[in-house]
């Protein structure tokens, strides 16, 4: 399988007075395209600082981050956001959506900023919808859905540019039992459809459910375990 992300050395220190923290201390790690991975670890292991770096949210103090080849760790503000915008949808906990806004409207959002007209756009987020299970929603509005109607509307907001890799942090974080196993079965689907999924999760039973864990403790990789 082509590789999709390499991590050579990868540090992310913050200097707090006179300490310094490593949130990331000499991480490699390879993810081949089709992967479906979880990041574990205790609070403060690293693993939110992980999904940022790996994200293009943020980038390292020091090392190297190549994505589909190319080395990404230097490029300056305006390139990470357009090679997140190409290449990356995210899930976030809290679903991150505007609250004023129809779901359609929300999932549609992503193309505002990549100049698609309107009634494209609109189709394009209909079609999102109904595939994750809400085109009976598409109306709706944040406040007027459950917990994991809301994750449904971030999911389909995170695949309307067609990206190669799923960025999701605690996705499940918020939800009940019965929602989070159905927003895992769409992660899957999406997976079994090709797309490299990474997700940051500190539930057992979620992680269990993808094809290989990392675990990281105090800002190091200390396992990764396929299954």
């Amino acid at each position: 399988m082509a590789e999709v992300i390499r991590l050579e050395d990868i540090m992310k220190t913050y200097v707090m007075g006179d300490t310094i923290l490593h949130a990331l201390n000499h991480v490699h790690l390879e993810v081949t395209n089709g992967e479906f991975m979880a990041i574990m670890g205790p609070s403060g292991s690293g693993k939110s600082t992980m999904m940022n770096i790996l994200g293009c949210l943020d980038r390292p103090t020091s090392g190297k981050y190549y994505l589909d080849g190319k080395e990404i760790a230097g490029y300056d503000d305006d390139e990470l956001a357009q090679t997140r915008n190409a290449k990356i949808g995210f899930v976030f906990q809290n679903f991150n959506l505007l609250p004023k806004l129809t779901a359609q409207a929300n999932v549609a959002l992503p193309l505002v900023y990549a100049g698609v007209p309107e009634d494209e756009r609109m189709e394009r987020a209909k079609q999102a919808l109904v595939a994750v299970g809400l085109g009976e929603r598409l109306d709706h509005k944040p406040n007027e859905m459950s917990g994991g109607q809301r994750q449904r509307v971030a999911i389909a907001r995170a695949l309307i540019n067609n990206p190669a890799i799923i960025m999701a942090d605690e996705p499940t974080g918020n939800l009940d039992t019965k929602s989070s196993y159905e927003i895992m079965d769409i992660f899957k689907a999406m997976n079994n459809e090709g797309k490299t999924v990474v997700m940051v999760t500190h539930e057992p039973d979620i992680g269990e459910q993808t094809k290989r864990i990392l675990v990281m403790r105090d800002g190091q990789l200390v396992s990764d375990e396929r299954r």
